[in-house]
């Protein structure tokens, strides 16, 4: 199972307690135990699970008052609960306070491997090595993309020129059903706009100048797999129009052709631009935004995720020093400062180039801060937000929505699970999920006057 992350057992029975840890770790599923609610919050703070399975009748803390921490505190974390048949008015409880299942009591060992394989989130660091996700902000970044792998849905990629965009597209596609099939992608920037709809569409054999033959356009390479359409925003407008055309009929049509070709394939989208912005501005059509932007992830800047920038630079250092002959190289504790203190405005492509020059410049085995030649600057001092609406109300709200395949349900449970994992903050909520100021908080207004919210 390589890297993958333990279960947490939360059980004051010490004879059950160690019955579900051993059935656990008997079929290859590292497990931590937990004689009750306190510790099991004690050990989220420091160790990273993939699921929480807990009993309900727990003294002093029961398992309901557990299942609202965690949603506090730990949003994305599914939770399931084991409860005895008769404790009907409990299970309802919970499932309004987010509880992702129930194992009713007594169970068999089948069933309970059969909730752990439905619920656990996979492991990022498991066999892809160009996953680094050690900050809450990316735990929680790669559980949103997990849940949205499992889909067919499009995503949009969103945040700053360097974040690893590309990386959380290839993590999708690996987490999804159309891994065996191929991924493929296309910089929109990087390709003239005369050759973009032939690269893109295909064309037929005399469609152009200098078309000897016929060729499958990049929809059609990604058959029964995943497009990646990279820096979307760049696309000239003409060409989005015929865009929309084939995100709208699933089938595309090749340069000089007349025969439609239907497709099956998962698109993802990337900017690096604020979308509502390109909107305004005339640089995106809002109809081609509606048909990309329907599950939004904003990945966060490095310097927002800060427990990332250590093990990202040890692991370039040995990527790098590995190509030069330097294998043995590794960080001062000076140097992990420096690189904890850095703005990292280029983010984690900056990081690289640093890394790759410090295997040149450090003078032994250790390389030491001068080697980074990085300028630190003051750490900027840490503004709060007020709160629009508390995190634990955000979050019970969120569970109550219907995990229904109404579009309007799904994206309100999201815009709210997001709320209530930025603490209730609207700056980090529109951050997190990519969107304007002015239409998070017209779904919010939406969402009060529809009863989702307390005043």
């Amino acid at each position: 199972m390589g890297h993958e992350l333990p279960v947490l057992v939360v059980e004051d029975d010490p004879n059950l307690r160690e019955a579900v840890c051993d059935t656990l770790e008997l079929a290859g599923q590292p497990a931590i135990p937990a004689s009750g609610g306190e510790e099991a919050l004690r050990l989220l703070k420091t160790q990273a699970v993939s699921l929480v399975v807990s009993d309900v009748r727990m003294m002093p803390m029961d398992g309901i008052a557990l299942l609202k921490e965690i949603r506090v505190r730990h949003a994305h974390l599914p939770v399931v609960l084991m409860t005895a048949y008769a404790e009907v008015d409990r299970a309802v409880e919970a499932m309004r306070s987010g509880a992702c299942d129930f194992l009713l009591k007594p169970f068999e060992p089948q069933a309970l491997m059969e909730h752990v394989a439905r619920y656990r989130l996979p492991e990022a660091m498991d066999g892809d090595e160009r996953v680094v996700a050690r900050d809450p902000a990316s735990r929680n970044l790669f559980a949103l993309a997990a849940r949205v792998a499992q889909t067919d849905t499009t995503v949009l990629l969103t945040g700053e020129s360097g974040v690893g965009k590309e990386v959380v597209a290839h993590y999708i596609h690996k987490h999804s059903a159309r891994r065996n099939g191929p991924f493929v992608a296309i910089n929109c920037a990087a390709i003239p706009d005369s050759l973009l709809e032939a690269t893109l569409f295909g064309y037929e054999k005399g469609a152009f100048t200098g078309a000897q033959q016929a060729q499958a356009g990049k929809f059609e390479q990604a058959q029964d797999g995943t497009l990646l359409l990279d820096e979307v925003t760049e696309m000239p407008l003409a060409l989005q129009a015929k865009l929309l055309r084939v995100l709208q009929e699933r089938e595309v049509e090749r340069v000089g052709g007349k025969k439609p070709v239907s497709l099956n394939i998962r698109l993802i989208a990337t900017s690096n631009r604020d979308m509502a912005e390109a909107v305004a501005k005339g640089v995106l059509r809002e109809d081609v935004y509606y048909r990309l932007n329907v599950f939004p992830l904003l990945i966060p800047a490095l310097r927002q995720r800060p427990d990332d920038i250590v093990p990202l630079a040890a692991r370039f250092l040995a990527e790098h020093g590995g190509r030069s002959g330097r294998s043995g190289l590794r960080l001062s504790p000076s140097a992990e400062e420096v690189l904890r203190r850095y703005a990292w405005p280029g983010n984690v492509r900056e990081l690289e180039n640093v890394m790759q020059r410090a295997v040149i410049l450090a003078a032994g085995d250790t390389v030491e801060a001068d080697a980074l030649r990085l300028a630190v600057p003051p750490v900027p001092p840490v503004i709060r937000e007020t709160p629009v609406v508390s995190p634990s109300r955000a979050a019970a709200i969120a569970a109550e929505t219907p995990k229904t395949g109404n579009m309007q349900d799904l994206e309100r449970g999201h815009i709210l699970e997001t709320l209530a994992a930025a603490g209730g903050s609207r700056k980090l909520t529109r951050e997190r999920l990519g969107m304007s100021e002015r239409t998070l908080r017209h779904k919010l207004r939406q969402y009060r006057d529809a009863g989702w919210l307390d005043e």
